[in-house]
């Protein structure tokens, strides 16, 4: 057998190069973005993270500035959930320089800054960050970011949130929903039934002046004559004064209209509407009178007669009844010592549901509410002259998402930062 050998030859080097220098690098080609590619990195962008986080400030300071005009649960709904919002220029100005309302520009809202941060940090994710063991701790913060921003969505979209008044001694079984109002007609049944025909006031503001609501559960025909979205303080007519009413209350106080958004308290969260409506009977079309109904917490029902029947008429809040009810066996209001200042609300309340064989006491105070059948009730105020207790209940289906958001957040900065101390204490050790 005969050896063989495989020899090559070196390649031949260019004119003026020595065989020592280094090469010059081949430039690789480069790939070739698609256009989605390109539409998510500019989703991704740094800048459009630091634009819209510049953007929230901005709204929050003409947010802060438009509650000189407005009450703070207006703003809350006006500027921070809404895609998009109407910025006046007078609210930059002393109120003595008179600018033209109307005059402002366009704005994102909350609700559109946060959902372009979201998709901000979604694309960030699937473009720059790379899932591994070391970057868990990131991961856990940047998902409860989007936890919380989704709870608050949630909560702008589906929280109802109502009061429960309860008299000493007395028991309820409906919430009132404020930002909800009816025009309500109540006619006796017996003694332990009503029968209760609402209209929506939604109804009555899309109704033209001298348009009518002919329904046939409805006893009388009702002719709108005059709606108003939002009312002040109700004052007492002035002799010559022009007054709509020709019946009931509205013959001793009128409703003085106010500006949408502007409540009579800083903390007031809906408007009040108010109304003048003539009822007129079915059957003959003749006029009952022009009755004036508002949704000011101090008007009581006023009673209209027709074919020898009362009704009772009031514009009041929503009644969202329960299956089951609520009895107060005792309230507790004390103040510090010295001064008005509420100490503490206590309510003793009795939970009678005859459906799921419920028949408990349960007590409510400050930190300390009900929960049941998913709404959670609050101890919120005084019913009269400590007459009784206000419960605020809210049905809230994104209540817990706010603490999981905050307990990721937690979690993932312990991690991240636990893992930046043990590199840093290996690399002591090994220096």
């Amino acid at each position: 057998m005969s050896d063989t050998s495989v020899q090559t030859s070196p390649k031949p080097v260019p004119a003026g190069v020595t065989a020592d220098a280094p090469r010059p690098e081949v430039a690789k080609p480069r790939s070739r973005k698609g256009p989605v590619r390109r539409f998510v990195e500019v989703l991704a962008s740094l800048k459009l993270t630091v634009t819209l986080l510049a953007m929230s400030i901005v709204l929050v300071f003409c947010g802060t500035l438009a509650q000189v005009d407005h009450g703070i649960w207006a703003v809350v709904n006006s500027y921070f959930r809404s895609f998009y919002v109407w910025i006046p220029l007078f609210i930059f100005f002393p109120r003595t320089y008179h600018i033209w309302p109307k005059i402002g520009f366009p704005f994102l809202g909350g609700w559109a800054i946060g959902t372009l941060l979201l998709i901000n940090l979604v694309s960030a994710h699937a473009i720059r960050f790379k899932v591994s063991w070391k970057r868990t701790g990131i991961l856990f913060i940047h998902t409860g970011l989007i936890v919380l921003m989704l709870g608050e969505f949630v909560t702008g979209m589906f929280a109802i949130e109502g009061n429960m008044s309860i008299a000493t001694g007395q028991s309820a079984n409906y919430v009132e929903q404020s930002e909800n109002m009816e025009l309500a007609v109540v006619t006796h049944a017996d003694a332990q039934h009503d029968e209760v025909t609402s209209v929506p006031v939604s109804r009555l503001r899309k109704l033209k002046k001298g348009d009518f609501i002919r329904d046939e559960f409805l006893p009388f025909d009702i002719q709108v004559v005059k709606y108003m979205p939002n009312t002040g303080d109700l004052v007492s007519p002035k002799e010559g004064a022009t007054n709509l009413a020709t019946a009931g209350v509205g013959l001793h106080v009128l409703a003085v209209e106010q500006p949408e958004g502007v409540g009579v308290d800083p903390d007031q969260k809906y408007d009040v509407p108010s109304a003048y409506l003539e009822l007129k009977k079915k059957a003959t079309d003749e006029s009952l009178g022009v009755y004036m109904v508002t949704a000011l917490s101090l008007r009581e029902p006023q009673t209209v007669r027709s074919d020898g029947v009362d009704y009772e008429i009031s514009l009041r809040p929503h009644r969202d009844y329960k299956d089951y009810t609520l009895q107060l066996e005792q309230f507790t209001h004390t103040v510090y010592t010295g001064t008005v200042v509420p100490k503490e609300f206590k309510s003793r309340i009795q939970l009678v549901d005859a459906k799921h064989n419920e028949d408990r006491e349960v007590l409510i105070y400050m930190n300390q509410p009900l929960r049941y059948q998913g709404e959670t009730f609050y101890q919120a105020g005084v019913l009269g002259r400590d007459e009784g207790t206000i419960l605020q209940v809210v049905h809230n289906p994104g209540s817990w998402l706010p603490y999981i958001a905050c307990g990721m957040v937690i979690f993932g900065l312990t991690v991240h930062f636990g893992m930046s101390l043990v590199i840093f204490l290996r690399r002591r050790v090994l220096s």
